[in-house]
């Protein structure tokens, strides 16, 4: 029966141990963005904490092995995890000032050290426990490995394609913290040890807690403006109301903004800008949109008698489009895969082509090289149009000039169209290529009003330019930079964002 209690808690162990590295994406994705540098700070904290884990389990256990102090470790890990959700907002905005690769990485530490060292040391002394003699001791810590890691298996394949989905972040981070404590019961009550008594009512408390303060945290708060909240397998995605305004947060991060009104009207210029390229072709055709947001692309090109097409990757997104962004199923024809994929699956040709899955925080690699817009260019007819938008610090920002460098190995005819006044301000930059030349057929029409989407559009397109791709690298599959690019974006958005919702008092 002891041997039986150890695998228990070896395999509880390590299948919490990928589970926490995997949902501290979730916690902290959301305030810095899913970026390179987030998942660098938690490998980091859970390599560092496992080996102190294992070199003080190891000590610990030489002093004098017992059942309930191995009940201990798991139940310190457990209650720690049950506090997350009570810590997370304090520790977020503390951590903030020391910029968003340090502050991500203190955020990781605080957060998920303790637990998971505390884990590591659970192997060590369920070694020392199972050996009865020197003769076995290579095949018990073998065999106790064996099961940690295939459930460390486990836990990470549920906890990334159904459990998170499922339940929800917090509940799951609660529920991980439940379970350690569960497990940690049978070795205190075994032993009979007094104190088990004490720590029960204890761990209830924790627990319940945890569960109030965990269930209000995965739930909408229309009041302060928070109309929805819920997690994907790609993404947590938020819909929040701002005075008359409506926006759509994957991450944390601004994709979608609509006047509350009349969602047909967008309140980012680039979803104007994107607009230009209907003027280069006499007649509506089709549209190809590589990530659809809220869906005010979609509608804008409908609108103007274009069939579209929309690939989307994550369902959850379909979905709010559909029910609170106003996109209705006559809008697009929507696929739900990644871009890159229906690019190398379909056969259709497009007048136009819109790569809008950028955000500040994750520019997904995979399109943005050589190869893929070797891709969109055989998806394109031979007068057709590609549009990329992307966040940029300033119209000169080395991610412009390498993309516009990127796309010239493909297409003759390259223009940069900015949105954002003065020239070094953060904002979106809009990529138009093509392999004709870029002069439209007539002017735009001269803008009456300063907010509004002729001013948008007559504001890039006068501000065009031929970006500078002197020496810039152009990216390919095998080397790609990008996700370090964006690291100064992230801060610069993260920023505008956290103060502008802060008024509100939507903090996360």
């Amino acid at each position: 029966m002891k041997h039986k209690y150890l695998y228990l808690s070896i395999s509880v162990s390590g299948a919490s141990v990928l589970a926490i590295e995997i949902l501290g994406t979730r916690i902290l994705g959301p305030f810095y963005g899913v970026s390179l540098f987030l998942w660098s700070a938690l490998i980091t904290v859970t390599l560092a904490a496992l080996s102190a884990g294992y070199a003080l389990g190891g000590r610990w256990a030489d002093k004098g092995a017992t059942y309930p102090r191995l009940s201990s470790l798991l139940t310190g890990a457990g209650v720690w995890l049950l506090a997350v959700p009570w810590i997370r907002n304090p520790l977020l905005h503390l951590a903030e000032p020391f910029g968003l690769r340090f502050a991500a990485l203190i955020a990781a530490l605080i957060l998920f050290f303790v637990p998971l060292m505390l884990l590591g040391m659970v192997s060590p002394y369920a070694i020392k426990l199972r050996a009865s003699s020197l003769e076995e001791i290579g095949r018990s810590a073998g065999n106790l490995y064996a099961v940690s890691t295939v459930a460390s298996v486990v836990a990470a394949l549920l906890t990334g394609f159904f459990l998170i989905p499922s339940f929800g972040v917090y509940r799951l981070t609660l529920a991980v913290g439940i379970l350690l404590i569960a497990t940690a019961l049978p070795g205190f009550f075994g032993k009979r040890m007094p104190a088990a008594k004490l720590i029960l009512p204890i761990v209830i408390l924790a627990a319940g807690a945890g569960l109030i303060r965990g269930s209000h945290e995965n739930e909408p708060d229309p009041e302060r403006g928070l109309v929805f909240k819920g997690q994907s397998q790609y993404a947590e995605i938020r819909v929040v109301d701002y005075e008359s305004s409506r926006y759509l947060l994957i991450d944390g991060g601004i994709h979608t903004a609509v006047d509350t009104s009349a969602f047909t009207e967008t309140l980012i210029p680039y979803v104007n800008v994107v607009d230009i390229a209907r003027n280069f072709f006499e007649t509506p055709g089709r549209l190809l949109l590589v990530g659809l947001g809220g869906g005010s692309i979609a509608k804008h090109y409908e609108r103007a008698g274009w069939a579209v097409d929309a690939v989307e990757i994550d369902p959850l997104v379909v979905t709010v489009a559909h029910e609170y962004f106003g996109l209705d199923s006559t809008d697009a024809r929507v696929f739900l895969m990644d871009g890159r994929r229906f690019l190398i699956a379909s056969r259709d040709t497009y007048d136009v082509v819109v790569m809008d899955a950028f955000g500040s925080s994750s520019i997904p690699f995979h399109l943005v090289t050589k190869e893929v817009f070797g891709l969109i260019a055989s998806r394109l007819k031979p007068e057709g149009v590609l549009v990329i938008n992307v966040q940029a610090i300033g119209w000169d920002d080395r991610i412009v000039r390498s993309l516009a460098a990127t796309l010239k190995t493909q297409f003759p005819h390259v223009r940069a169209l900015p949105t954002m006044e003065p020239p070094n301000k953060f904002g979106n930059v809009l990529l138009f290529a093509a392999r004709r030349p870029l002069d439209l057929p007539e002017e735009l029409p001269t803008p009456t009003y300063r907010f509004s989407g002729e001013y948008d559009r007559a504001h890039a397109w006068d501000n065009r330019f031929e970006p500078n791709t002197t020496g810039v690298k152009i990216l390919s599959d095998e080397r790609n930079p990008v996700d370090l690019w964006a690291e100064a974006i992230n801060v610069a958005d993260r920023k505008e964002l956290h103060e502008l919702f802060a008024e509100q008092g939507i903090r996360w």
